[in-house]
């Protein structure tokens, strides 16, 4: 157990933003497996925006890689075009 109240601090903390992150991390998750599942064109052509907007915020927060997230909207992409 933490022994200094600075430390009993940070670990409330990181369990709260730990909850916090892995809420919108999957539920990001969650939207681009709707995007994948979308057999529509136009319905996907309309998920998309709000699907990239997520990624982005998601990265500039850091919850998840820039990378990463330029290689989900990239992926995103090329399976609406293909459509």
């Amino acid at each position: 157990m933490a022994n200094h109240k600075s430390t009993i601090k940070r670990i409330r903390q990181n369990k709260t933003r730990k909850l916090h992150n892995r809420y919108y991390a999957k539920t990001m998750r969650n939207a681009l497996r709707d995007l994948r599942n979308t057999k529509d064109k136009a319905e996907a052509v309309a998920m998309f925006p709000k699907v990239q907007k997520m990624l982005d915020k998601l990265a500039k927060t850091n919850i998840i890689h820039w990378k990463k997230a330029a290689n989900l909207k990239s992926g995103a992409a090329k399976l609406i075009n293909k459509m």
